[in-house]
């Protein structure tokens, strides 16, 4: 049994609500859970928010005492080598991260940077669930690549669909993957900033939002349920993308589930 929570960038507080309100028991070292579930984290876990630093720490500390489970995202990567020390541009919200990592002293920094390089390289590229019927991929993936770890699959997993052109703030244009593809098994995933959980076929997209001020979501597997909590966060608007109402499908869930 997983509850799979969408991307957190850096909001600790309310990741900590949302494990809270689905009866984890979260303190620093190990998470627990009356019913012996586990939190799926599908990546992007710093940037843009207050407390990147503390995400990490108690993410990765939870997954290496096996409580937990993980799968990278766009920004993940771009930390890594940046901790690697290669050439990134600092921008896009890894400056919020990196901003914190420089109030630590050179003791700190390398725990955490040592904690984080552990984390993204043991980890998948994405996750295969439940005998193949639940994948969980950071930005989505394609039928043909559940499977496969090729460059192309890891772009398509890490950025989504992308043109190769990009909108006027420097992030990339992507397709619509979702609608284009017909899945047996259900894939959940994140990266694309929605207002309300959004399910196309068997793919969900959880990514509400939380550091642009609207909510933290977690999909609820075998239950297919949507639990969320508000975000701490100042709202902004003009980040989230439209959903379709005619696309869109109510995801099952009990009385009261979401916020």
């Amino acid at each position: 049994m997983f509850d799979i929570i969408g991307d957190i960038h850096g909001c600790c507080e309310e990741m900590i609500d949302l494990l809270k309100k689905l009866d984890y028991e979260p303190d620093h070292e190990k998470i627990a859970h009356p019913a012996n579930r586990k939190p799926v984290f599908l990546g992007d876990l710093t940037d843009r928010g207050p407390a990147s630093v503390n995400v990490i720490t108690k993410v990765a500390s939870w997954v290496k005492a096996d409580r937990a489970l993980y799968c990278p995202g766009n920004h993940c990567n771009k930390l890594y080598r940046y901790f690697l020390g290669r050439k990134v541009v600092v921008s896009h919200g890894l400056e919020t991260t990196v901003a914190e990592l420089e109030q630590l002293d050179a003791k700190s920094y390398e725990h955490v940077s040592s904690m984080f390089r552990r984390l993204y390289e043991a980890a998948p590229l994405y996750l295969v669930l439940d005998h193949g019927n639940l994948v969980v991929a950071h930005a989505g993936i394609r039928p043909s690549d559940i499977g496969k770890s090729n460059k192309s699959v890891q772009t398509f997993v890490l950025y989504g669909d992308i043109t190769g052109k990009k909108h006027s703030d420097g992030r990339p244009v992507r397709r619509d993957w979702s609608k284009k593809y017909s899945y047996e098994c259900t894939v959940v995933y994140g990266h694309s900033p929605v207002k309300e959980p959004r399910q196309i076929g068997n793919t969900i997209n959880i990514d509400t939002g939380c550091v642009f001020g609207n909510a933290l979501t977690a999909y609820r597997w075998p239950e297919k349920q949507t639990v969320s909590v508000p975000s701490k966060q100042p709202y902004i608007e003009e980040k989230f993308h439209p959903v379709d109402p005619h696309d869109v499908s109510r995801l099952s869930g009990s009385p009261g589930t979401r916020n």
